[in-house]
């Protein structure tokens, strides 16, 4: 993967990105994502932030290699503290982490004023995407789109949302397996399901082996269970 060739996984992150869009790239890696969306016209500005170092070093070379220093800042910052208000940002990225850590940035950025509610959410959970949907749903936001996809073995899914005057309320059913995706119910989300049933009833076994029984979590097991043999039988 490069900034010409984008990963399948940052690919359709890119395709939720609106024409002409000021982006903030959140654990931007090294920038490929707003260097491919710059070189490609679709984006007018970004941001890339990185918390650590390393990366935030890495991302500093892309941009430069790619002449594109005046339309791409890198900036070493933690979450959404990398956006200013100057920056004028109206789409955020946000892909690769996990759901209760990017749930946690777009709470910090919402106490410390960064983000302002009016950003279209572009976010590629790769574990816990119902966390990110509860903070979604509890912030507000509906979910325009979702896609899942199978890349190198792994499955992702990709959220987006954008904040509305008129809450709508999702069922625990659809923020476990995701509004839009249980309607489609393609063939990567039924991989993706049988393989976290198989999961599911290992631990349920072991779980009903032990000398205490955990009855919270072996019950919250069960209801899984069958919330996921309802999703692949229907």
């Amino acid at each position: 993967m490069n900034e010409q060739e984008l990963s399948q996984r940052l690919t359709v992150v890119g395709n939720a990105v609106p024409k002409g869009a000021r982006l903030a790239d959140i654990g931007s890696d090294h920038a490929y994502l707003p260097v491919a969306l710059m070189l490609a016209g679709k984006i007018s500005y970004a941001v890339c932030g990185e918390v650590v170092k390393g990366p935030f070093h890495s991302a500093q070379k892309q941009v430069a290699k790619s002449g594109l220093n005046n339309q791409i800042v890198v900036r070493l910052a933690d979450g959404l503290a990398a956006i200013e208000a100057a920056d004028e940002i109206d789409t955020i990225t946000i892909a690769g982490m996990g759901g209760t850590l990017i749930a946690s940035i777009l709470e910090d950025g919402k106490t410390n004023g960064q983000l302002s509610g009016k950003e279209r959410l572009v976010l590629q959970p790769n574990v816990g995407e119902q966390n990110v949907r509860r903070w979604l749903q509890k912030e507000g936001y509906e979910i325009l789109t979702e896609s899942i996809l199978a890349e190198n073995d792994k499955i992702y899914e990709v959220i987006v949302a954008k904040k509305t005057a008129v809450k709508k309320e999702l069922s625990p059913i659809e923020i476990f397996f995701g509004p839009h995706l249980l309607a489609e119910k393609n063939s990567v989300f039924l991989k993706k399901w049988r393989q976290e049933q198989q999961a599911l009833e290992k631990v349920l076994g072991q779980l009903q082996k032990a000398k205490v029984v955990p009855e919270k979590k072996v019950n919250e097991i069960k209801q899984e269970l069958a919330w996921i043999k309802e999703a692949l039988t229907c």
